[in-house]
């Protein structure tokens, strides 16, 4: 199962006990559901309306349909976001339970020079910024990344 998530947009239950069911593996629904909660996956939105389910810490897929255009990566697809807050050189970047990881690997695949790198937690981000960097240029920077369209408090 891990597989087929890993490397197929799957977007229901029902799609993926047809796939488990072509490998040889008849599953129920309820069997699903358990198993999908157990390994802790996340159903998260594509741009073409629908959903598919990622693991935690899984970006072989995300980064397949990024590089096939069947995806884009853009302020608005990072659902799980929830706020920014700065102190110092550091941004700490709050999200759902789960995103984090995510969201972190977003980030440092962004390469951007204004951060230096990024510690995840489960459901917290922490990014060092270089030392010259201002806030404000720190989310001129986010913002390509993240909905920041909310209003964020000054830290």
């Amino acid at each position: 199962m891990v597989d087929l998530i890993r490397n197929q947009c799957i977007s229901s239950q029902e799609e993926l006990a047809d796939l488990l069911a072509k490998e040889g593996y008849i599953v129920t629904q309820a069997t699903l559901s358990r198993d999908l909660k157990m390994l802790k996956t996340t159903k998260v939105p594509t741009d073409r309306g629908g959903y598919m389910y990622i693991l935690p810490d899984s970006n072989s897929l995300k980064d397949k349909l990024l590089a096939t255009g069947q995806i884009t990566m853009d302020a608005n697809y990072q659902a799980g976001f929830i706020s920014l807050r700065f102190s110092r050189n550091i941004a700490v970047i709050k999200t759902r339970n789960g995103y984090a990881a995510g969201l972190a690997y977003d980030i440092d695949m962004s390469n951007a020079p204004e951060i230096l790198g990024t510690i995840p937690g489960s459901d917290t981000i922490m990014c060092v910024l270089r030392e010259d960097v201002t806030h404000d240029q720190a989310r001129e920077v986010f913002s390509r990344l993240l909905p920041l369209d909310r209003k964020i408090p000054p830290f």
